[in-house]
């Protein structure tokens, strides 16, 4: 009698499981994908983001209005527009810079400080931190001045700035995006994909960046599973998810994609880590942890 009732609810309870694991794996390999990217010739703004996203964005955002959905209005296409620059300018951007040195799983360890600064951020928007939210603030910040002052981003100044804006200009993106009038999620995905494409390309020709002369197929392997997996089927689940799970379930993927990270770029790249390193990531998973418990709790 209750079949009926139970199968719909088994069937999203799937593809819930199935798009969290996809953000979880893809998004984490992305990092070295990113490092295999630029190991192979690619420019990092203009080609390993700026072209990926375009094409990314411009694929499915054909493939929407193809399917009959609405276009962006005017106003969408502002808001979408200050979300590129900010999740993709700012946040993809910089640690595709600076992977060209500092190592693919040291810089997801220093992106998993995106809930810490939401966090914070979340006060400007009328939302105050419980205590346990602080707590877990103050504990993942720790981490964080843990992996600046103890680890090998001592060695790359620029690589270290970098990683300190990246995770801010995502965090305020995201908190900045809540309750704004905003295209349906797949369509906004899209749309931030081209704003923030296009942006990434202006951005990679004023530094003086141009086509490869010469470039492995090894590389051109990675730029392909970053356009296809890291940008559309990942991305989609994300927003997919925003839409059909408890936001702290989503958030979740902030210390699964770092852990991920770290053991493919020692798998598969050889990278070495530290008791530096690996502390300080510990230290700042135990903070986003704690973090997405006293939400969970409040609720």
């Amino acid at each position: 009698m209750h079949a009926p009732a139970q199968a719909p609810a088994r069937t999203a309870g799937l593809a819930a499981v199935a798009a969290l694991a996809i953000v979880y794996v893809v998004w984490g390999s992305t990092y070295l994908a990113i490092r295999f990217a630029l190991e192979g010739g690619w420019p990092p703004l203009t080609m390993v983001s700026g072209v990926r996203f375009l094409l990314a964005g411009a694929a499915m955002y054909a493939f929407l209005r193809w399917r009959g959905v609405a276009a962006p209005t005017r106003g969408q296409w502002k808001r979408l527009a200050m979300l590129g620059l900010l999740l993709l300018l700012l946040g993809n951007g910089c640690v595709v810079l600076a992977e060209q040195t500092v190592s693919s799983g040291l810089a997801a360890v220093a992106v998993a400080s995106v809930p810490l600064w939401m966090g914070l951020f979340g006060m400007l928007f009328g939302q105050r931190p419980s205590r346990m939210e602080w707590l877990g603030i103050a504990i993942g910040f720790a981490g964080v001045l843990w992996l600046n002052a103890g680890s090998s981003l001592n060695a790359s100044p620029v690589g270290l700035v970098l990683l300190l804006v990246a995770p801010i200009g995502w965090a305020f993106g995201s908190v900045w995006a809540r309750g704004r009038d905003l295209p349906s999620p797949f369509m906004a995905a899209a749309g931030q994909m081209l704003c923030g494409g296009a942006m990434l390309l202006v951005a990679g020709v004023l530094r003086g960046e141009s086509l490869p002369q010469a470039v492995t197929v090894h590389g051109t392997l990675a730029l392909a599973y970053l356009a296809v997996f890291g940008s559309v089927v990942a991305f989609s689940a994300y927003v997919w998810l925003l839409q059909h799970v408890r936001p702290a379930l989503v958030s979740s993927y902030a210390y699964v994609n770092p852990a991920i990270a770290v053991a493919l770029g020692a798998w598969l790249a050889g990278e070495h880590f530290g008791v530096n390193e690996l502390g300080a990531m510990a230290v700042i998973l135990a903070g986003v942890v704690t973090i997405t418990l006293a939400r969970v709790m409040r609720r």
